[in-house]
């Protein structure tokens, strides 16, 4: 009879408590599993909403074997909420600064938005994914002077990408993928600079094979020139808590974001970003980079807020 009333809150707790405990699992054992795990990974740090509800359920209903497994899984996802990889400090003297920004324009609707920032901001390198060909001619058309350089991949809706560029660009393979992903070498005050725009598929049920595949493309990317200084930008449709964008930051390659102590803000989607969201929009530099000053740019009519970074080339230590 005095079990009766614990039912109710054991069977709540139990059910919290596995959802998240699944994800957790996958965490830790480095793998992105199926749908839903990735989309729930992506959120990982909100997963502390339901794990403390199954605490206060376990409670409730005296069940102390879930209370000991809530506080578990609270202890988990503190220890998985800090920044993945380590922070590299270039030894080397600085040669050359310069301002990157990244901006997924949903579709070309966010343009009208991103031209007063670019101008505003004055970055020396852009990224722009969903790009199509009205974004497209807009912003080569509006900054004709000020970007002579460019590359870019035209085609309509999401599948469009330009890269603006105040240095010169020899161009490059990029990195094949169901949308564009252009790349080129910058020459940044006579230093070779790999640059690569990011866009993989997103993980969509029955996608999830496809996206990480090319997010794999997007290590091997890193991964081919370790010794010359990489710039890879973009809407990375992946968080540090997914293993296949862990393993691109595995390569060497640091989140200029979490350098600067920005390692959990929120990019998309914008419209929520302030309370809930997933950093899933990144500048990814190569140990010859310090980065500062970032800062995530909330923009009308797109669902990502655009991402801004001071970076520092430092000459071979």
């Amino acid at each position: 009879m005095s079990d009766r009333p614990r039912r109710p809150g054991s069977w709540c707790a139990g059910l919290l408590l596995a959802g998240v405990s699944a994800v957790l699992g996958c965490r830790a054992a480095g793998t992105d599993g199926v749908t839903p795990v990735p989309q729930l990974l992506a959120f990982l740090p909100w997963l502390l909403v339901p794990a403390v509800l199954g605490l206060l359920c376990a409670l409730l209903a005296r069940w102390w074997p879930g209370l000991v497994w809530a506080v578990a899984a609270l202890a988990a996802l503190a220890w998985y909420s800090d920044p993945y990889g380590r922070i590299h400090e270039p030894s080397g003297r600085p040669v050359a600064s310069l301002r990157v920004l990244t901006s997924n324009v949903e579709f070309g609707r966010g343009t009208p938005s991103l031209v007063p920032q670019i101008r505003r901001q004055r970055p020396d390198l852009v990224f722009v994914e969903e790009c199509e060909h009205t974004c497209r001619a807009t912003l080569e058309r509006d900054f004709a002077g000020a970007y002579p350089h460019r590359r870019a991949v035209a085609a309509d809706g999401s599948k469009g990408s330009l890269v603006l560029s105040r240095y010169p660009l020899r161009p490059a393979a990029g990195v094949p993928g169901t949308m564009g992903m252009p790349g080129a070498v910058a020459d940044v005050r006579g230093h070779a600079v790999r640059v690569q725009l990011a866009h993989p598929m997103p993980p969509l049920p029955g996608q999830v094979g496809l996206w990480r595949r090319e997010l794999d493309r997007l290590r091997a990317f890193a991964a081919a020139d370790p010794r010359t200084p990489t710039i890879l930008a973009g809407d990375f449709n992946a968080s540090q808590d997914h293993e296949a964008f862990r393993r691109i930051l595995d390569t060497g390659l640091s989140d200029a974001a979490g350098l600067d102590g920005h390692d959990r803000a929120p990019s998309w989607p914008a419209r929520t970003a302030s309370v809930i969201g997933a950093q899933i929009d990144h500048v990814l530099l190569s140990r010859d980079f310090s980065a500062a000053d970032a800062r995530f740019l909330r923009l009308t009519r797109t669902d990502h807020r655009a991402l801004v970074v001071d970076v520092t080339l430092h000459a071979p230590g």
